[in-house]
C-alpha cells in the first residue's frame, strides 16, 4: 500500500500538480483519506524523502523539494531497486560476489549492455 502512496505522490509532482515547496497532508491527514495506518503513510514519506522527492521540516510538516530533480532521483531509485533484485536472484542462484561482479562486468563489456547468457555447460540455463 505505501508504494500506492509513493506512486500517486510522485504521478502528482511529475505531473506539476504539486509544485516545489507545496505543503503535502500530514501523515495522520494521509492515513485518514487513504484509510491506511500511520505507519504505511511515514513508510511511504521516508521512501519520498530518500529518493529526494519531498523534504520533512521537523514541527512544519512535508513538502515538495525545491531543488527537484524528480527525474534524476527516480531513476537513481529505479536503478537501485533493480540492482537490489539484481543481487537478490544472483543470491538465490548461489552466486558469490565475484561471480555477481563477473556477471555485471560481461553485461557491461557487450555493445547493447544486455546480459549474455553463460556459456558454461554446468550452470542451469534460465528458461
Amino acid at each position: 500500500m505505501y508504494a500506492q502512496i509513493v506512486e500517486q505522490i510522485v504521478a502528482k509532482v511529475m505531473a506539476g500538480e504539486w509544485q516545489a515547496g507545496r505543503v503535502l497532508p500530514s501523515i495522520r491527514e494521509l492515513a485518514g483519506d487513504c484509510r491506511v495506518s500511520v505507519i504505511t503513510v511515514k513508510r511511504a514519506y521516508l521512501e519520498l524523502e530518500r529518493a529526494g522527492v519531498i523534504v520533512t521540516r521537523q514541527g512544519k510538516g512535508s513538502f515538495v523539494a525545491e531543488a527537484l530533480d524528480v527525474p534524476r532521483a527516480l531513476a537513481l531509485e529505479e536503478f537501485r531497486a533493480q540492482l537490489a533484485g539484481m543481487l537478490d536472484a544472483g543470491r538465490r542462484l548461489g552466486f558469490g560476489p565475484q561471480e555477481i561482479l563477473d556477471h555485471v562486468e560481461r553485461a557491461l563489456s557487450e555493445p547493447s549492455g544486455a546480459a549474455q547468457p553463460s556459456t558454461d555447460p554446468t550452470r542451469e540455463q534460465p528458461s
